[in-house]
């Protein structure tokens, strides 16, 4: 029966480590694998992450940001087209959780409509934005629309 005293590793699964500096049959002894010479074979020896042997480093080759970018405080809205509602029932109230359950928009996201199709059925409608053209085409129809802060 296998338990926590008895389990061992497959064969194969642990490699033994390199040993280095353990005699010149071992293959690894004397340079221990670093080479006769130079910055590498030196105690302490290596270059700094980033260091391209000199060239100019890419943290210094490219531009920096100037600016303000607005990309942090940008509104991102998912969007439903009104030809999408269309095809609802009647006298349905279509609100942010609504849309969330349909699989139409990403939970807690801005709801944008916009106005591409063709609707003729009555709907309320809550939603944080909408296109001028959808809000048109809502009302048209008997539909109303309530405007979400």
């Amino acid at each position: 029966m296998i338990s926590l005293s008895n389990l061992k590793p497959s064969a194969g699964a642990i490699k033994e480590p390199k040993r280095l500096g353990r005699g010149r049959s071992s293959g690894h002894g004397r340079t221990c694998g670093r080479g006769q010479a130079g910055q590498n074979s030196r105690s302490g020896g290596g270059v700094r992450p980033g260091f391209e042997g000199g060239q100019i480093p890419i943290y210094r080759r490219l531009p920096k940001w100037k600016g303000f970018k607005n990309v942090l405080f940008k509104k991102i809205y998912d969007v439903v087209n009104v030809s999408r509602l269309a095809k609802l029932e009647p006298g349905t109230i279509v609100t942010p959780e609504f849309l969330e359950d349909k699989g139409w928009v990403k939970k807690g996201a801005l709801i944008k409509i916009l106005g591409n199709g063709e609707i003729s059925i009555p709907l309320t409608v809550k939603a944080h934005k909408f296109s001028s053209s959808a809000k048109e085409k809502i009302e048209k129809c008997g539909g109303t629309v309530e405007v979400l802060s």
